[in-house]
């Protein structure tokens, strides 16, 4: 059977989007960079907070703080609520905006509100900006949100097409998403960003993960007559909206493709009514539901599942930083990074990822698919066994160094104290007569540089040792911070 576009276009009940765009942090900047969120607006959030659970989500949608809490582990929610800010975890600081904004090209104008902004600051210098958008009821059929979705998640214009959009907010336009985020929702932040890297790139003006598009998470709600098709489906998750003409696009003709690809992407626990897609670009639920159903399900998407996606974001590029950073360690030049990157993936392994991290059977299922779709179990494999490389490095490095060390030392012990010390240690006691030296032989000679060179070895031994103890309580005093 042939999957194909439907020949009338689908209306919408509700789109709904978070569009997530994830980001590196100059090293020691979070307290600088908290007091600039404080200052543009930003609250800390906090399941405490109960007066934020209809804040940040438009007029129609709650999250339940005591919900969210009870669905993950407890171990998790230590790390994704801190309770303090000075706790290691997932720190959210979030902005109510609620302005209408309008996407405005040749083709078409497709307004859209900005419900609110989301800024994380996470551990390993990574941070998250989440914007929340809504379209509202009835100003936009199936394939204009689709492609309003495909051209906002796209932060620097990648083709003419994109060149056409212009984003309208406030009586300001902006010729691409990237200027509307970093000078209209977070102007604060670009600062505090780390271009680490961005100077090996031609046109880039801000650095990224993965390319210049941002991650969606989506809900779209089909009025309830309306029967959802695979073409919904493959379209929903691919962000399919017009080509080139202006018409309805979808990204395959190949019916055993689609059927194959949704075979392996769809959740349908709650079919034919509601459907989760899950891809490595968008996680987007599809359904037909009835309004309370529907408003549940946005809920759910706004609440539970929306942080679902981010520890699932955050362990994937996580485990991308310290892939690279074992990629660019020279064994035998950097050994004070190769201690940091072995406490670096301990760090991890121990607080933050966790095989179990939801306490529900279907947010267990919608988790563990979203984790696959990402590849985080074959990274942590690999970061796993990177880390089980650098200790056996180590172990055969320090094996080696104590080896030569002890070796140097036993010659020391040996040589100065059956021949040397003899030959010149009553020459050392007391006042020493400089003068003699110039009547020793070339043996005594030999003696007395042996036994100087064995008490200068001992003492930069010594300092060595100290040094070494305070550089590790140092680095452990800011590991910890």
């Amino acid at each position: 059977m042939m999957t194909e576009l439907g020949s009338e276009e689908k209306l919408l009940d509700a789109a709904l989007f978070h569009f997530i765009f994830p980001f590196s942090l100059n090293k020691n900047c979070k307290d600088k960079l908290i007091s600039q969120l404080q200052m543009d607006g930003f609250t800390r959030f906090s399941l405490k907070n109960t007066a934020l659970e209809s804040e940040y989500y438009g007029d129609d949608y709650r999250v339940s703080h005591l919900n969210l809490e009870r669905y993950y582990l407890p171990f998790t929610n230590s790390m994704i609520f801190p309770h303090t800010e000075d706790k290691p975890g997932l720190h959210r600081y979030s902005k109510k905006i609620n302005q209408a904004c309008t996407m405005r090209s040749e083709a078409r104008s497709i307004g859209f509100i900005v419900q609110s902004t989301d800024v994380f600051l996470c551990p390993f210098d990574l941070g998250f900006i989440t914007i929340r958008v809504e379209i509202p009821r009835g100003t936009a059929d199936f394939s204009e949100a689709m492609e309003f979705a495909k051209r906002f998640r796209v932060l620097q214009d990648m083709n003419s097409r994109d060149r056409e959009v212009s984003w309208v907010s406030d009586r300001s336009e902006y010729e691409d998403v990237e200027d509307f985020l970093f000078k209209h929702l977070v102007p604060g932040i670009v600062p505090f960003m780390n271009t680490k890297g961005i100077e090996e790139t031609y046109f880039a003006r801000h650095p990224f993960f993965v390319d210049e598009r941002m991650y969606i998470q989506g809900l779209i709600a089909f009025q309830s007559k309306s029967e959802i098709t695979e073409a919904d489906l493959f379209r929903a998750s691919h962000i399919d909206g017009f080509d080139g003409d202006n018409q309805p696009y979808m990204s395959s003709t190949n019916p055993s493709y689609i059927a194959r690809y949704l075979d392996k992407h769809v959740y349908d626990r709650w079919a034919p009514h509601t459907y989760y897609i899950t891809h490595e670009t968008s996680f987007v639920c599809v359904t037909n539901e009835e309004q309370a159903m529907r408003t549940r399900i946005a809920n759910h998407m706004y609440g539970e599942y929306y942080y679902a996606l981010i520890i699932n974001l955050f362990h994937k590029i996580v485990l991308l930083k310290l892939s690279n950073l074992y990629s660019h360690i020279r064994l035998d030049e950097n050994k004070d990074k190769i201690e940091q990157l072995i406490r670096s993936i301990t760090t991890f392994s121990a607080k933050y990822y966790f095989n179990e991290v939801v306490s529900q059977t279907q947010g267990k299922e919608i988790f563990i698919q979203l984790r696959s779709q990402f590849g985080n179990i074959d990274l942590f494999t690999d970061v796993k066994q990177t880390l089980a490389d650098l200790y056996k490095y180590q172990e055969n490095f320090t094996t080696k160094r104590s080896n030569y060390l002890l070796l140097i030392l036993t010659i020391y012990t040996v040589i100065s104290g059956i021949y040397g010390m003899n030959q010149v240690i009553e020459d050392l006691k007391g006042d020493i007569d400089w003068g003699k030296m110039q009547e020793y032989s070339p043996f005594e000679y030999f003696a007395f540089a042996l036994t100087l060179s064995g008490i200068t070895v001992a003492l930069w031994l010594g300092v060595t040792t100290i040094y070494q103890l305070i550089k590790e309580m140092i680095k452990k005093h800011q590991y910890n911070k």
